[in-house]
Parts: C-alpha cells; structure tokens; sequence
C-alpha cells in the first residue's frame, strides 16, 4: 500500500516538475517564444475542443439511445395487494415467502442468509405473472421497476448493455434507500436464450451475447460499494468495511422456459422458479367472483356456472369475457347482464362474430346443416364427458358452421376409447354426407386433419396401438405420421365404419338436427338435448365403448336406410 502511494505521488512530482521547466524557459524567452508557445496552446485548445465537441455529440447520441423504457413504480402507487391477485392460492403462499424475505433484509442477514437475488415465473400468457411481481413489490413496500427484456436490444452493440447497467445501478440506489428494490423483466427469453443455440441478443453492428452477459454480471455482481463517499474513503485507506451488495431482486417472466441459458438458471441468479399455470375450477370461482362483484349481473350469471364454461381459462381471458358480457348488456339497453350475454362474449371470443352469408343458397345451407348434424349426433352420442355447447350454420370467421363441446368436468388424461371417439367425431360429418346427402363435400379439410393427428398420436405417441413405437425419436411429427401412414389410413377407415353405422342407427336424431339447424340457424347443447328426449323418450344413454376393428362391413340394413334417406325427408 506506501509504494502504491508512492509511486503515484512520484508521478505527480515529475508532471509539476516538467511544467515549471517548460514555464521558465518561456517565460525567460521573451516575446517570441511567448508567441510560439500561444500559438502552441491556441492549437491544443482547438483540438481539445474539436474533440470535446464530438464527445458530447456520441455521449448525447448513446444517452438517447440507451434510455430503456422502463417505468419506475414507488411502494404504495399501485395498490395491488393479496386480495387483488385471485386464482393460483399456492402460488400467492410463495410469493409471500420471498415478501417476507424482503422485509426482514437486514435481520435475515444477520443470522448469515442472503438475500434471494432471482425470481423466475414460467407459464402461459395471461396467467398474471407481471401482476404477481407488482402485488410482490407493493405488500414488501420496495420500489419496482417494470422492463420488457425486448427494449434492450438495440442496433448499435453495447447500447443495450448501457441500458441494462442504467437500470441496475438505479435499482442499487433505491435499494440503499428503501432497504430493497425489485426489477421485473417481461419476456426475458429475447435477451436470455441459450448461447449454444445462437441467442443473446446483440445488435448489427456486434452480434453476440454481449447483452446477456451483461445481464449475468448485473443479477450477480461483486461486492462493491457504488457511493463515492465509499470509494474515495477506500482510495484513502480509510474505509476497512468491506462492501455490502444491496438487495437487488430480480422477477423475470417467460412462456419459455426451456430455452434459457443454463447460466442464467444457476442459483445466484434465478434461484427459485414458479409455474403460473392457469387457475382450475376452484381457482376460476375465485377469479369469477373477484370480478363479477364489480359488475351488475341478474341471478342466472354465477362464478360456479361460468367457471365450469370456461376451463382452461387465464385470469385475463376471465376478465375481459366479464367486461365483455357487460358490453353486451349496454349494447341491448339492459340494466343487468346475463349468462346469455356471457354466452355470446364467449362465442364471439372464441369463434369471431356472427357473418351470415344471406347469398348461401338453400342447397348449400342443407349440405351444412347436414354437416354439422353429424358432428353434432356423435359429440352428444360418443363423449360422456363433453357436453354439446352450441351447433349453428351462421359463419363465424373462416367456419361457415361449428359444432362445439365443452367438458362437464376438467380432466388431465384420456383413455383410448376416448381417442377414438375424438377420430369418430370428425369423420361423422364426412359420414352424413355420403350416407344422408349422398356426396363429398370440401368442408371436411379441418376434421380430417384433425382426425389424421389423432390417429398418429394413438398409434405413435402414447403405444395405444399394436406397437409401442414412439414417433419422437424420428425428429418430427411429420415424418412419424409418414412412417405410420398405412396404418393411420387402415385406423381411420375403421372408425369411418363405426360412425356410419352410428348415425344410421340414430337417422331420425340427424333429420331432426339439420331441420332444426335451416329454421334456426343456432341450437344450444340444451336443444339439443330435448330433440333427443323428444325421439327417444330418454335422456343420453351410456356411450359403447369404441374399439378398433368392431365393424368390418356396413349391414344390409344399413344401406337400405342409406337408400331411404338420400331426400333427406
């Protein structure tokens, strides 16, 4: 340590030295040299401020570059609290661990712990995550900076690097002051995919992983002590303390897990990792009553009834189907919205909104009818765990007619009848046409495909065939369903037979829902349902459970029901 002092007070010696030689020589040279040596410092100065001058011009320029858009959120300014976030009761149990940790910074570093430094919430959109970290920052009372890891990037190199070291050291600042600081980093998969696979951000002119790195140092730097009071007391010697790092957590959300750097998942930085999946029946009860005691509703709209039509559901889906609902309820002069404004959010969200085609000819609109009467019949037949949610002809996006199920109950595994029940519901369809219209129609384009990847994934995925063969190990779905393509084709054919069998068996239940289908244009699965009471004096009978290769051939019967109903009459 002296002979650093040393050295450095050496150098200061010989410049003050230097400069009082070159002064006396100029100064005992008279005139002349006076001028020569202005001359010499005019020139200097110039160049200095010439320089100095395209210094300020590429500081300005990268300072206007490297201003992220991030929004800087004190504690309070939200609101969000617990009772704000509705739905995953698990998830809000861990987040309040990390909010307990944040309180109690100091104490925690007492016992010997540190400070949790990474958060990492992986899940499908609009499941809350960006929310979470806001209601995590709100009830810890720290400041929260809110970033998408995409405004990083920049053209130039070493611009996004700025921004990230920008928004760390901030964060470091507000930490000293309010004991922590949270940054969230929104779809951080664009900054932090794996460098083996050719990721990391960069710019044109540095291609790289420049910014990741960037960002691995930030979440896990060394102790430093960032005040200049701190570093001019070290420089001095009179600062022993060693540095303290601030507490510095870093939430970050992707849909992608999976293609993260494995140095960026290391425990350091990332060191806990939450699943935010969407909410189950239970947990969209919750998020129902969250957001429906906010709105005016008559008594047939309720949590329980909506929670089970929307399975699957995200917390932001729920939302905006409720605001819809009261849309809809405005729209029509209501004072009140019902289950059937729910209904019709519903449909339009997820089928687009009603386009009728009022040139379709009265052949064209019975071949749909037809059509969609056969989904329907196998749907309401063959899958006791669905219930029929709604067939029309009236064209909704690209769907001149649908045929739609929801589940009765949420399920997690399917059994093999159950798949080809699935193959006999999009080929029904294809079977009314040939057997109750007599053609082929184009309009099966997206049943067979779907059919065709069921097959494959009853025979090459999950070993329900005769083979345990697996078409993942080929690389690809498509080359598996070109291995299996024989077998796909026999597989379908078989069920063809079934389902044909199937809607001759119950003719009557097909006129009745295309007839029902031309005058209405829309049945509800509740239309449904008491057409087949009407018919049949019951209510749905237990489903046969589907096997490969039950029927071989149509029966003679079955034809001549074929030849009796080609009018449709």
């Amino acid at each position: 340590m002296e002979r650093h002092h040393w050295m450095r007070w050496r150098k200061t010696i010989l410049w003050l030295t230097t400069l009082v030689i070159i002064g006396t020589v100029v100064w005992r040279g008279g005139p002349t040299y006076w001028t020569v040596a202005w001359v010499i410092v005019s020139t200097l100065f110039q160049l200095v401020f010439a320089m100095l001058f395209m210094i300020i011009q590429f500081v300005a320029l990268f300072w206007f570059l490297a201003r992220g858009r991030t929004y800087w959120i004190l504690p309070g300014e939200t609101g969000s609290s617990w009772d704000d976030y509705r739905g995953n009761p698990e998830i809000v149990e861990n987040a309040k661990r990390i909010v307990t940790l944040l309180k109690g910074v100091k104490e925690f570093k007492e016992m010997g712990g540190e400070a949790v430094r990474g958060l990492l919430l992986c899940g499908p959109p609009g499941t809350g995550k960006s929310y979470l970290a806001q209601v995590i920052a709100n009830e810890a009372q720290v400041p929260f900076a809110y970033a998408s890891a995409p405004s990083f990037q920049n053209m130039f190199f070493g611009v996004g690097n700025l921004k990230v070291m920008r928004i760390y050291k901030k964060a470091r600042k507000l930490a000293n002051v309010y004991g922590a600081c949270i940054i969230f980093i929104d779809e951080v998969d664009a900054i932090g995919m794996s460098r083996q696979a050719g990721g990391g951000g960069g710019g044109l002119f540095g291609m790289g992983s420049g910014l990741l790195n960037e960002l691995l140092l930030q979440m896990d730097p060394p102790n430093i002590d960032g005040s200049k009071i701190a570093k001019l007391l070290r420089s001095l010697g009179l600062r022993k303390k060693k540095a303290e790092r601030p507490a510095v957590l870093t939430v970050a959300a992707t849909n992608l897990p999976d293609v993260l750097d494995p140095a960026l998942l290391r425990p350091g930085r990332f060191d806990r990792k939450i699943w935010v999946d969407a909410p189950d029946y239970d947990g969209r009860i919750d998020v129902f009553n969250y957001y429906l005691q906010k709105v005016k509703r008559d008594s047939s709209f309720t949590p329980d009834r909506a929670a089970l039509d929307t399975i699957g559901y995200s917390p932001a889906q729920i939302k905006h189907i409720v605001n819809e609902s009261v849309v809809i309820a405005h729209q029509r002069g209501a004072e009140l919205a019902t289950y059937e404004d729910f209904r019709d959010a519903m449909e339009t969200y997820e089928w687009g909104l009603k386009q009728p085609l009022r040139s379709m000819s009265d052949d064209e609109k019975r071949n749909v009818a037809y059509h969609e009467a056969g989904h329907a019949v196998a749907q309401y037949l063959l899958k006791p765990h669905d219930r029929v949610w709604k067939v029309t002809i009236i064209r909704r996006g690209g769907a001149l007619g649908l045929a739609a199920t929801k589940p009765t109950t949420e399920r997690y595994n399917r059994s093999d009848s159950e798949i080809l029940a699935g193959i006999q519901v999009c080929l029904a369809a294809r079977a009314v046409e040939e057997e109750f219209l007599g053609k082929k129609l184009n309009g099966v384009t997206s049943d067979l495909k779907h059919a065709t990847l069921l097959a494959g994934a009853y025979l090459g995925l999950v070993g329900m065939g005769d083979e345990l063969f697996s078409w993942q190990v080929l690389g690809s779905r498509a080359e598996g369903l070109r291995a299996l393509r024989p077998k796909i084709n026999n597989l379908l054919k078989d069920q063809m037979l079934q389902v044909k069998k199937l809607v001759l068996d119950h003719t009557s239940f097909v006129h009745s829902i295309a007839g029902a289908l031309l005058e209405k244009g829309d049945l509800t699965g509740e239309e449904i349902e008491d057409i087949y009471v009407g018919l049949y004096g019951h209510t749905r009978p237990e489903p046969p459970v589907v096997k490969v290769g039950e029927y071989k051939t149509l029966t003679e019967n079955a034809h001549i029901t074929k030849s009796d109903t080609m009018t449709g009459e």
